[in-house]
């Protein structure tokens, strides 16, 4: 079994979208590194499951599908630190059980969520769209809050496959709410720019879409 370097590791991501290409990989592996160097959590799991952590990203529950892979690409390594990985693997995903139960496995779920908000964040939703063919903007985040209504998640489930949800429907659906979900201090510091930065974003996009500036 070859050695899990970055470099063989990104065989691994061959045919994957941009918005979870390799590229995404590096960035969640050095922001959750980042966390765990800052929060004192083993920083030798957290870079592994960060390596690993969308390995079956096109499959059903992917997350524990790629947790699957990693436990049998690591199978020579020790059986403690197999498992830490798994389980960060398993509990990366914001919206899906099981719930990070270790340091390193909430480390890997905030720099994974991290990486959706933000200028980077910003990026991946457009590059979705366009990869998609969903429309870039339809109306205005007033009146999308109108459109959506309270349940945005469950809006999110119904909608999110259409063409007609945009970025924007994306923005109040999940990214807004990203900040607040952060598990460590290190990450909610983190977010709170990102956050502020993707919000003026948005409000500037109704702004030029309106005509106004």
């Amino acid at each position: 079994m070859p050695k899990i370097t970055p470099e063989f590791a990104q065989t691994l991501y061959e045919g994957a979208d941009s918005a979870h290409a390799f590229d995404h990989v590096l960035r969640v592996m050095r922001l959750a590194v980042r966390i765990a160097e800052a929060e004192g959590a083993d920083v030798a799991v957290v870079q592994m499951a960060a390596l690993l952590h969308d390995v079956a990203d096109s499959r059903h529950d992917h997350h524990l599908v790629g947790a699957q892979i990693a436990r049998e690409l690591l199978a020579e390594e020790p059986e403690s630190f197999v498992n830490a990985v798994v389980h960060c693997i398993e509990a990366h995903r914001f919206s899906q059980l099981p719930e990070p139960a270790t340091l390193e496995a909430q480390c890997l779920n905030d720099a994974d969520k991290l990486d959706a908000i933000g200028a980077i964040g910003v990026a991946r939703v457009f590059a979705f769209a366009a990869t998609h063919g969903n429309r870039l903007w339809t109306h205005t985040l007033s009146e999308l809050e109108q459109i959506v209504g309270s349940n945005r998640q469950e809006y999110r489930q119904t909608y999110g496959a259409t063409r007609d949800y945009t970025p924007g429907h994306e923005f109040l659906c999940k990214l807004t709410g990203l900040a607040e979900s952060m598990y460590t201090a290190t990450a909610r510091q983190l977010a709170y720019d990102r956050h502020v930065y993707m919000t003026a974003f948005f409000q500037r996009l109704d702004e030029e879409a309106m005509g106004l500036c």
